[in-house]
């Protein structure tokens, strides 16, 4: 704990700049390479793929001529073969002037070219996971139309590459899947968090008995739900992220839109089988169909990041006590990220 704050007074001394690109809109998709620190690719909301090789100092848009869509939801590189990435199209932040996307692509020399790997029809892609050890393994959680119902969306997954299809996971045409998490120390466990919604240019409708949490421990041929587990909301649910800590084996973070107070966070220590209430304090949830996502720091099992409209730290035992230390708003990632220590 003394090198923790230690740390966090160093922190202190830090100051944001802006490093660019100028691009309207915000970005919800950010990746970086696995080897090389200086390399970092984000998604824009309706600008495209950028790249960056020296840290942010210059950005280059690396998906003119080859994406359809300009909407950019989730990317992920693979840890496996950093030239290997994949892109969905169609932001799952569903404003009303929400573009939508035409599936998936990938690019096998980092962003160099671009191959279209089609579902069109999942219009909004909220999550990408590639296993670990083999690049051609790769899972998406796919919203579907937000206007309307249809088929094609939930938790699909491809074994060699994106040349074909499987949905693996599906609720019914009204719900699809808004996160997707991976445990790399045991790819076989995913979470899917599935969303029911509907966008109108007059309203949005968050939650029903769609929405839920379901986890698979065989690589995604099996699922189980889990939303009514020990310790997890009993009343409706809305939105819902989901995280696996890399550096804490069992420990999974679920950010929960519910009834009032028993919004919030919640954490488990047993890959989800229960579940306490870590944090409800309101600066995690403002407009929780916007926001609503949540990462685990892979090197500190008892540091979750959670997106949101502010920038801050908590360092706690077990939970979020303190007021922000800094505030900062900013676009750049769909909303800053508030940082809480539980340990």
């Amino acid at each position: 704990m003394a090198q923790l704050s230690g740390a966090a007074t160093k922190l202190d001394a830090l100051k944001w700049r802006c490093i660019g690109p100028p691009r309207g809109g915000r970005v919800v998709a950010v990746a970086g390479d696995p080897e090389d620190r200086g390399v970092f690719y984000f998604g824009a909301c309706a600008g495209g793929v950028w790249k960056t090789i020296d840290g942010g100092i210059y950005w280059r848009c690396v998906s003119d001529g080859f994406f359809g869509s300009a909407a950019i939801g989730a990317l992920a590189v693979a840890r496996s073969d950093r030239n290997v990435i994949y892109a969905g199209t169609g932001e799952t932040e569903i404003r009303l002037d929400v573009s939508y996307g035409d599936g998936v692509y990938k690019s096998t020399d980092a962003g160099g070219t671009w191959s279209h790997l089609g579902l069109r029809e999942t219009r909004f892609v909220g999550r990408i996971c590639v296993h670990p050890h083999d690049p051609d393994l790769v899972y998406i959680a796919a919203l579907g139309d937000v206007f309307g119902a249809n088929e094609e969306r939930g938790v699909l997954r491809s074994r060699d590459g994106g040349k074909t299809w499987s949905k693996v996971l599906y609720r019914d045409a009204n719900t699809g899947a808004v996160d997707l998490a991976m445990d790399p120390g045991n790819p076989r466990i995913l979470f899917a968090a599935f969303w029911q919604t509907r966008r109108n240019f007059w309203n949005i409708s968050s939650g029903g008995p769609g929405s839920g949490l379901f986890r698979s421990t065989d690589g995604g041929e099996s699922w189980t739900e889990i939303s009514r587990n020990p310790g997890l909301p009993t009343g409706p649910l809305g939105k819902l992220g989901v995280a696996v800590s890399p550096a804490r084996s069992g420990r999974v973070w679920a950010l929960v839109e519910t009834e009032a107070e028993k919004t919030g966070l919640y954490r488990s220590e047993d890959y989800g089988e229960s579940w306490v209430l870590i944090s409800s304090h309101r600066d995690l949830m403002h407009r929780p169909w916007y926001y609503t996502h949540v990462f685990a720091d892979p090197c500190h099992g008892e540091t979750v990041y959670v997106a949101n409209l502010q920038l801050g730290n908590r360092p706690t035992a077990g939970r979020a006590s303190r007021k922000f230390k800094r505030r900062m708003a900013t676009t750049m990632i769909s909303g800053s990220i508030l940082l809480i220590r539980t340990g």
